[in-house]
């Protein structure tokens, strides 16, 4: 868990407590990208039902460290997860990215995400987001 933690607090704006950490990775799916006894990765992703009417995945976190980007490994963790929750029958998938990561963006845009609507100081840190749905 510390692990986890450490990247995540490494490579994502958003602050979140231990307790978000211990929710997420015990009630949701988490799979680790590892080089060995170091994480390099991790998403973060659950499904539920949407509004009582269709099963829809979520996409929490995703995190890669610094010096392991630009290798796939985000592709490959949102693919497996993307593959994960469809087998287990959801409908839809979404999930929010700050406004301005174009590297989220883009890498979103490439596995057919699209921009459902901007959400104006998602964020603590008083950014934007854009929900992407796939």
């Amino acid at each position: 868990l510390s692990h986890i933690v450490a990247l995540v607090q490494n490579e994502l704006s958003e602050p979140y407590v231990i307790y978000t950490y211990r929710y997420f990775l015990h009630q949701w799916f988490a799979f680790p990208a590892d080089q060995p006894d170091v994480p390099i990765g991790v998403i973060v992703c659950k499904q539920s039902m949407h509004r009582e009417r269709s099963n829809r995945g979520y996409i929490a976190m995703l995190s890669v460290s610094k010096n392991w980007r630009k290798r796939g490994i985000a592709s490959a963790l949102v693919r497996h997860s993307i593959d994960v929750m469809k087998a287990s029958g959801v409908e839809e998938i979404a999930l929010e990215t700050e406004y301005d990561n174009t590297a989220a963006l883009a890498l979103y845009a490439s596995m057919g995400f699209v921009r459902e609507k901007r959400l104006f100081r998602f964020y603590l840190n008083g950014k934007d987001a854009f929900r992407l749905i796939l």
